[in-house]
């Protein structure tokens, strides 16, 4: 059974930083894409970041390019958000997912079969 642990959320100021954790469990992820979304209040839920496991170019929304950066760690199986210089609008729950790599874009919910259960981002000004 797929279980993913999102951790590291919590409050910060404009231009602040926060890591996030996906602890990632019950198979091999080999050949998956792990990636963050989030969803804010009111808005549907969008992509922000993905990693093919095992492969070294991520992703990256264009809202959040140059600010946060994906990276894994295959030997404890997972994956992390580092978020810089974050700003108001970056405030949303934040949510880990894994899918079974197709070669299409990753940046759509479809392409997961699997999601943690969300760790707030509260962003303020």
């Amino acid at each position: 059974q797929v279980q993913l642990v999102e951790s590291g959320g919590g409050l910060v100021q404009a231009e602040g930083s926060l890591r996030l954790s996906c602890a990632a469990s019950g198979r091999s992820f080999s050949g998956y894409v792990l990636a963050w979304f989030r969803q804010a209040p009111g808005k549907e839920r969008e992509f922000v970041a993905a990693r093919i496991w095992n492969r070294i170019f991520p992703y990256y929304a264009d809202s959040v390019k140059g600010r946060f950066i994906v990276s894994g760690d295959t030997a404890k199986n997972t994956v992390y958000l580092q978020m810089n210089s974050l700003k108001p609008e970056d405030t949303a729950v934040y949510y880990c997912a894994a899918g079974r790599y197709s070669g299409r874009n990753p940046n759509t919910p479809m392409e997961y079969d699997y999601w943690g259960q969300g760790t707030q981002v509260t962003v303020s000004s």
